[in-house]
């Protein structure tokens, strides 16, 4: 069933995002940023947002709208016009074909990429879908459902803030058979194309993409991750009254509410350091928690991807599975990695003296399929910050919730 949402209603929707998207997904910082600019006006002609099911989506087209690049470096943003523009571009160019432009669809979980899903919506008078890409943020485009479901990539539209747009128009090869093979290649290629664009100058580090155009008949498909907006909305609204209280809380709600499993992985720590870098559009940096004399190492780009435990010979959590903070005490309880760095990159001190629980979330089973694209993909990621090992699910780290060495 649709539904709107308003201004408070986003508000909502951005902590819950904030909660589902593993550390990234865009801050927080940045999504307030947008969000404080959104009311009835000369941008938005009405300040409310049509949120549709993947069943009611049968009347025109879809495209996936983001931003790509450094969350940190989209902190400056009052307007999505780069994912605006993005979008126009690919409106018209559906246009040509006699086709209607009618829905938008998040690239994943988090809380900036449901918010500019919601914002470039409710500009173009358009509606969004309850679904995303993976249930979760990811790194780069290879890791979500539309590359795995082979929607064709062309074209793909890259717009800075400034209105410089940039067009990809890559072909997949053909197999023996006249399907298109190679996706997560085709995927990974424009990936690798486009974050060299956005670390130039115009750009600078981050720009609106559209791309993944999907008739009604694709979505069946391509969002196999459904109701993940109104899951967000529903935990925002929780934890702005107030009614969850600790890390126990959050998990128990979560089973009750979602049937999602959660675990403790390193429990009531307090953050003690964290080093980032932005390069080719992406935040590298970890952040290190201590709970007595245990130290717990998270390792992100954009996105958290590997959780240590220093008493543990194994990483106790891993992508595609979900790795979040929960804050306990007076003050905001979710962060994403971004939201924890002030803006010279170094730790925000009145973090400090709050306990932190560190949490893994059971990635959708889509995004856990042995031998599928998704996994392969974080697989290959991860190979890249020094992790060599199997991916090893959440379910085969259940001794991490005692917090017990091995």
């Amino acid at each position: 069933m649709s539904y709107l949402l308003n201004h408070d209603d986003l508000e909502s929707l951005l902590l819950g995002a904030c909660f589902f998207g593993s550390g990234g997904g865009g801050t927080l910082t940045s999504a307030r940023s947008l969000l404080a600019q959104f009311h009835a006006g000369d941008y938005y002609p009405d300040a409310q947002v049509r949120v549709v099911s993947v069943d009611e989506a049968t009347h025109g087209d879809t495209v996936m709208v983001a931003y790509l690049g450094s969350p940190v470096a989209i902190n400056g943003a009052h307007y999505p016009q780069g994912p605006v523009d993005a979008v126009i571009a690919v409106r018209e160019r559906l246009a040509l074909e006699k086709r209607t432009l009618s829905y938008l669809a998040p690239p994943e979980s988090g809380a900036l990429g449901f918010l500019v899903a919601c914002l470039v919506a409710a500009h173009l008078g358009l509606a969004v879908i309850d679904a995303d890409g993976a249930g979760r943020a990811v790194p780069s485009l290879p890791q979500l459902t539309y590359a795995a479901a082979q929607i064709s990539p062309r074209p793909a539209f890259l717009v800075s803030q400034a209105g410089l747009r940039v067009e990809l128009d890559v072909q997949p090869s053909q197999g023996q058979n006249g399907a298109h093979s190679h996706q997560q290649d085709v995927a990974t290629i424009i990936d690798q194309m486009m974050r060299p664009i956005v670390s130039q100058a115009d750009f600078k580090q981050f720009g609106g993409l559209a791309m993944w155009i999907m008739a009604p008949a694709q979505l069946e498909r391509a969002l196999p991750v459904r109701g993940t907006l109104g899951r967000a909305l529903r935990l925002g609204r929780e934890l702005q009254a107030g009614r969850l209280r600790s890390a126990d809380e959050l998990v128990s709600y979560l089973a009750r509410q979602f049937d999602m499993r959660a675990l403790p992985l390193f429990a009531q720590g307090t953050f003690v350091a964290a080093e980032v870098e932005s390069r080719n559009g992406f935040d590298l940096g970890k952040i290190t928690i201590r709970a007595g004399d245990r130290l717990c190492t998270v390792l992100y780009q954009n996105e958290s991807l590997l959780a240590w435990d220093s008493s543990r010979s194994s990483p106790i959590c891993m992508a595609p599975d979900g790795i979040s903070y929960f804050v306990e005490g007076d003050g905001q309880a979710v962060y994403s990695n971004g939201d924890l760095l002030l803006p010279d990159g170094t730790l925000n001190p009145a973090l400090l003296q709050r306990k932190v629980t560190l949490l893994g979330l059971d990635a959708n089973p889509v995004l856990r399929e042995r031998g599928g694209l998704i996994l392969d993909s974080f697989m290959q990621l991860i190979n890249t910050i020094g992790y060599l090992g199997p991916y090893v699910p959440l379910a085969g780290n259940a001794s991490a919730a005692t917090g017990s060495a091995v």
